[in-house]
């Protein structure tokens, strides 16, 4: 988990995402990765500058190993030497910067969620119905050369701020420079704004980045957990930091494998002198409710669910279930997911987590993916290009061959070929349809093989095995073009709460 919210991991895989997904993943900010995309980045600054003068961006740069706000800054221009000298030391991403988000009391703040990813598979996620909103703590103003260093007050970072002469410790939950989420959506509420909406669209947002998250953490897991065996109970506990832009659209920062869990503050009583003091507002949110003690007036998740309660079993309204239960709203997005299985199948070596060139070749074969225009010449050189190119990129060199990524790459490729008159999202499901309907097809036939041997031969004027016969033909067909899930654009929209 920990290599897989790195800042150029979860970059990646967002960015999967967003090429098939383009409108459901709007909330992470436009990201390049450096040094491997800093010509990209360049020039593509360069050409959205040359159409339209008046853009006058802001970027910010954040060390893919960076924690606590530790080197990071904002930027004008890529010809910021700053980067330059930083980028073969220290690899980064660099994002657009969001230049106009929610101010209260005329800070900007962030807000930190606590989501529980309980198992992957089946996919169980809970959010905690509150989390902490940390404050800057210098009045905002909108990025200029002259404020571009105020980390007071363009970076919500608490491990920064905590050292502003302004950070205020209140005993308040609703004041200071750390306050609970739930103050934040009563005082919005009470001018007017729909939390409801808000809420929806943080439900949204986590549940969408999970299912950005998955698929490598599934290779991953096959690698240490062997097949046919239960794995270890054990789950994670991420920390999601969240920006509400001016129109309250969230818009994701990044995610932590392992937030803090103190609920308490250092507090100076001389020079050089600390002591650890209770933080209210962490004990709030961090530590569960006494049973019996109800939710607050204003709690973002609502109590007013009429399904059976699936945390019923958990510390009293400590925690919300929101995967599988709005499930059907969003497996449409799951693609990945299921090109994951596809490359994890074809693995073959117990731990691997790269796929090699027989396995490629095997995929391809079993999914009946070779044509007169796609020979498997033509595979081997697809398999080459693109395994070297990823190869190149990562640090990871502990075995060679075909990452997730770049048999995603692949795939997309092969389904751009096949199904050249769809959108993206729609060409990629109908070819994991019918890699789906190839393999299954296969694995009917080996299973009727098998029970055949062990019952001793086939029936008397029988030369063949009748389903065997019957899935042979159908092989060797076509299955129905587009299923469901490569039509579905969209999935169901509806309040999330």
């Amino acid at each position: 988990m920990t290599e897989m919210v790195r800042k150029i991991t979860l970059s990646r895989a967002v960015r999967i995402m967003q090429n098939l997904f383009p409108e459901e993943y709007n909330f992470y900010p436009r990201s390049w990765i450096l040094p491997d995309e800093f010509q990209l980045f360049v020039a593509q600054v360069r050409m959205v500058k040359d159409g339209d003068p008046s853009w006058k961006p802001t970027f910010i740069v954040k060390p893919d190993g960076g924690c606590q706000g530790d080197g990071i800054y904002l930027i004008k221009d890529p010809s910021d030497i700053r980067l330059a000298g930083t980028l073969q030391s220290r690899p980064a991403v660099v994002q657009e910067y969001i230049c106009k988000p929610l101010l209260i009391d005329k800070l900007k703040f962030d807000i930190r969620l606590y989501v529980l990813l309980k198992s992957l598979d089946p996919l169980e996620i809970y959010i905690a119905k509150d989390g902490l909103s940390r404050f800057c703590t210098e009045p905002y103003q909108e990025p200029s050369p002259k404020n571009l260093h105020h980390v007071f007050m363009h970076l919500t970072n608490y491990s920064l701020n905590i050292h502003s002469g302004n950070f205020v410790h209140s005993d308040s939950t609703s004041t200071g420079s750390k306050r609970t989420f739930s103050s934040i959506l009563c005082r919005l509420s009470s001018k007017g704004v729909d939390i409801k909406k808000v809420w929806s669209d943080i439900i949204s947002l986590v549940i969408k980045t999970v299912i950005a998250l998955t698929p490598e953490l599934k290779v991953f897991y096959q690698s240490d957990i062997p097949a046919g065996r239960p794995g270890p109970t054990c789950f994670q506990i991420l920390g999601f930091d969240i920006l509400l832009m001016k129109n309250l659209k969230p818009i994701l920062l990044e995610v932590n494998a392992n937030p803090s869990m103190r609920i308490e503050h250092e507090q100076e009583l001389s020079p050089g002198v600390f002591e650890n003091v209770p933080s209210l507002v962490d004990e709030e949110v961090k530590v569960a409710p006494e049973e019996g003690e109800g939710p607050s007036d204003c709690e973002p998740a609502g109590a007013s669910d009429t399904n059976p309660n699936p945390e019923a079993h958990l510390p009293s309204i400590c925690l919300k279930q929101v995967f599988p239960k709005y499930a059907k709203q969003f497996n449409y997005l799951r693609l990945v997911d299921r090109m994951a299985n596809l490359f994890i199948r074809f693995l073959g070596i117990k731990g691997s987590m790269k796929l090699g060139p027989t396995g490629f070749r095997t995929f391809i074969r079993n999914c009946k993916l070779s044509s007169s225009s796609l020979s498997m010449a033509a595979v081997d050189i697809l398999y080459i290009d693109i395994t070297r190119r990823w190869n190149s990129m990562t640090l990871d060199q502990r075995d060679s061959g075909m990452c997730l990524q770049a048999f995603v790459e692949a795939f997309f490729y092969l389904a751009q070929r096949k199904f050249k008159m769809l959108p993206l999202h729609e060409q990629v499901a109908s070819l994991v349809d019918l890699c789906e309907y190839h393999l299954s097809l296969l694995d009917e036939r080996r299973l009727v093989c098998g029970r055949s041997s062990r019952a001793g031969g086939r029936a008397p004027g029988s030369s063949t095995p009748q389903g065997a016969t019957r899935s042979a033909e159908q092989a060797d067909g076509h299955p129905p073009c587009c299923t469901d899930s490569a039509r579905k654009s969209s999935g169901p929209r509806r309040a999330l709460s």
